[in-house]
């Protein structure tokens, strides 16, 4: 029987606090500069030489352990959902849920036909691909007003702009619980597939290697590979 599809961005974990505005959720780009040297400049102006001057203004939140327990179930690994396309090509017509920061149903950049991280899901049911389609926003997201996962309703009225009523039945937003595992525990049952994504111009590199944790539990399929940034010198 066929089971659900779970995307994980990692930018749903590895996240910011309120007010820091050069923090990327606030918008960024998705280039080599954004993936390492952003983050540089982002350690620098806080007077650091370690990546772990980012902790005080972009956290690791809790529950990203909960992903060891999808050990076992087929996992693939990449750096972007550039590659979820391929994913969801090998499962089609399952349900996806995807936990996330961003819903990843329309891109505001370049050709909206092209499939980019950032529209991989609408794509996706457009084509037929996804069946239904739930975005997970982390439970954080609850207490920064700039994030999507702050307001589900106004979020949701933004997309009815955006997308065809045919497609727009077909999601569901919702927000990660409070707690240790954030409610990820009561979830991964009945998973089919895993698709662990690192985003990394969205992520600190102080959490990399909680991220590696996580793919070495999985194991699977690199789509494309993470980077290793925390080795990285902050300031040469």
């Amino acid at each position: 029987m066929a089971g659900t599809l779970i995307s994980v961005d990692w930018d749903a974990f590895s996240g910011t606090r309120e007010l820091v505005f050069d923090a990327p959720i606030w918008g960024t780009r998705d280039r080599e500069y954004d993936r390492l040297d952003a983050w540089r400049d982002r350690a620098v102006k806080r007077g650091g030489r370690a990546w772990s001057v980012l902790e005080e203004d972009f956290p690791l939140y809790p529950g990203w352990e909960a992903l060891r327990g999808l050990a076992g179930v087929p996992a693939f690994v990449a750096l972007s959902h550039a590659e979820a396309w391929a994913w969801l090509q090998r499962f089609p017509g399952r349900d996806v849920l995807n936990v996330d920061s961003h819903h990843d149903l329309v891109s505001f950049s370049g050709d909206g036909t092209r499939v980019r991280p950032g529209n991989w899901a609408g794509l996706g049911l457009r084509a037929g691909l996804i069946g239904r389609y739930t975005c997970l926003y982390p439970a954080w997201h609850a207490g920064l007003p700039v994030a999507e996962g702050f307001d589900l309703d106004r979020t949701r009225a933004e997309l009815a702009e955006l997308l065809p009523g045919d497609v727009l039945a077909r999601v569901t937003l919702a927000r990660a619980g409070a707690g240790p595992g954030g409610g990820l525990e009561s979830i991964l049952g009945g998973v089919e597939a895993v698709l662990l994504v690192q985003s990394p111009a969205w992520t600190s590199p102080a959490h990399d290697g909680a991220f590696f944790e996580v793919v070495g539990a999985l194991g699977g399929e690199t789509l494309s590979s993470p980077l290793r940034r925390s080795s990285a010198t902050v300031v040469w």
